[in-house]
């Protein structure tokens, strides 16, 4: 199918001192905004906007990273299309030797785009690369740590504030700076849910496992896609229940929509999608918990009641067996992750 949602060229700017790990994983993030989700979980898509990535450099030609890695670029400067959003990853370098001078083509290139209104980011040491630029002067700005006492006597013009994470400075948050290398993720997240929305920003984090993993896995897991089939009595069953998974009893409702008896229903729902009756309820009516959860303020014990559970202990009982956390916790990881 065609591609019919606007699409955002996000340039990855690769300089001799890059690092690959972070231009990489946006890389592969952006390039799955909008794309993945539905094949997973049969959900429509509702990105706002699709990415387009693309790994940028002066020439174009591929080079070696610091790490020793090569990095295989894909367009160079003159080649590459006018950017909507650009970045400037991690770099190595030499914090005994001012970076004064360095990457004046590549500076005058990212102040056109920034000119002609791209978003203008960095992540880690790439801060000096917009300090450098003049792109941050008399902005907040972060970094990584421990280039702080370096930034700030090479560029004073520039706010320091190494303790944030994300830091959106400027005119219409035309910059934003990250902390760390491994802050790549954030800034994702951020970029995804100011541009395609918050929705997919959320699952860019469950698909990526972005965010607080002390709780292992399970409260990233989303219910998969069930089986196509050809059961056309388990099918009807299935479309009654999408829109009655509340109901009292829904098992025995369905068997009589299939109009089979409880136990033979039961064996062709799970051979036609994968799942047992009572497992495919729960694991819609918990779903639904998880998204009002997410996007709502409704208390807990209402939102037991809504998907179908007449007993808050219960329900909390199931959410924290089947998700891994209890609905509280839920709430909390997901309910500030996307603000800054």
């Amino acid at each position: 199918m065609p591609d019919d949602k606007p699409i955002l060229s996000v340039t990855l700017l690769t300089l001799p001192e890059s690092f690959p790990g972070s231009l990489y994983c946006l890389h592969e993030l952006f390039g799955l905004v909008g794309r993945s989700w539905q094949s997973i979980t049969g959900e429509p898509e509702t990105a706002a906007y699709h990415f387009s990535p693309l790994l940028v450099s002066r020439d174009g030609r591929s080079s070696r990273s610091p790490a020793g890695s090569v990095i295989a670029v894909e367009a160079a400067l003159a080649d590459a299309p006018v950017a909507d959003i650009v970045i400037v990853t991690d770099l190595g370098l030499d914090l005994h030797t001012p970076p004064h001078g360095r990457w004046t083509e590549e500076i005058a290139w990212v102040r056109d785009m920034h000119a002609a209104g791209a978003v203008v980011c960095s992540i880690c040491t790439g801060t000096l690369f917009l300090a450098e630029a003049g792109l941050l002067y008399g902005l907040e700005a972060t970094t990584h740590w421990s280039v702080a006492p370096f930034v700030r006597e090479h560029y004073p013009d520039v706010r320091l504030r190494p303790e944030r994470l994300l830091c959106p400075a400027g005119t219409g948050h035309r910059i934003v700076t990250a902390g760390g290398a491994s802050t790549w993720s954030e800034l994702g997240l951020y970029l995804t849910a100011r541009f395609a929305g918050d929705t997919e920003a959320r699952r860019m984090s469950k698909l990526f496992l972005i965010g607080d993993k002390s709780d292992g896995q399970l409260p990233f897991a989303v219910m998969a896609r069930p089986h196509q089939h050809t059961d056309a009595a388990i099918a009807a069953a299935q479309v009654w229940l999408g829109d009655n998974y509340t109901t009292g009893n829904p098992v025995a409702r369905m068997a009589e929509i299939a109009r089979l008896p409880e136990r033979t229903f039961s064996r062709r729902f799970r051979k036609a999608t994968g799942y047992g009756p009572v497992e495919y309820v729960q694991a819609l009516r918990l779903e639904e918990a998880k998204q009002m959860l997410e996007t709502t303020a409704e208390a807990v014990d209402a939102v037991a009641l809504a998907v179908g559970y007449a007993d808050p202990v219960f329900f909390r009982r199931i959410f924290k067996r089947s998700v891994g956390v209890t609905p509280a916790r839920y709430r909390q990881r997901y309910a500030g992750f996307l603000r800054v």
